[in-house]
């Protein structure tokens, strides 16, 4: 596949994720996707296969409410494709609301994802989710 096709790949993802596509989001990824994320609260730790992506989604519904992710730039070389975007949310056990610049690294394989491993701001998810004490000045 060329970086242009890996890169529309991703795309489609996205917006299946924004417009809550699970079926779109499953059709798009290997079945022995991999999806990493980091941190200390509800959704983290490492998600596989198809049965994977579909719990983690389920509990996703349950635990946040979220603008869904913007994508703000794709950044592809070969059959890694870096999204760089910026979500907002609210974790529904808390209320609380949160903000997250992120960077999810992607791999396409055979013209599916393979794997992602996000980078966010775990401390703002933990602060939402009541998991962690603030320890910035300011408490921003």
């Amino acid at each position: 596949m060329s970086t242009e096709e890996n890169s529309q790949i991703v795309k489609d993802v996205f917006a299946a994720l924004g417009s809550g596509d699970l079926q779109g989001l499953l059709a798009r990824t290997a079945s022995d996707v991999e999806w990493i994320v980091p941190g200390e609260w509800a959704l983290a730790g490492t998600h596989r296969g198809h049965a994977g992506l579909t719990a983690l989604f389920k509990k996703a519904g349950d635990v946040v409410e979220i603008s869904y992710p913007e994508p703000l730039e794709f950044i592809a070389q070969a059959d890694r494709v870096v999204v760089v975007g910026f979500a907002r949310g609210t974790v529904k056990a808390t209320n609380r609301a949160f903000e997250d610049r992120f960077v999810f690294a992607i791999t396409v394989r055979n013209g599916k994802v393979a794997k992602i491993r996000e980078y966010i701001d775990t401390l703002a998810l933990a602060l939402a989710s009541g998991t962690a004490e603030n320890p910035r000045p300011g408490g921003a």
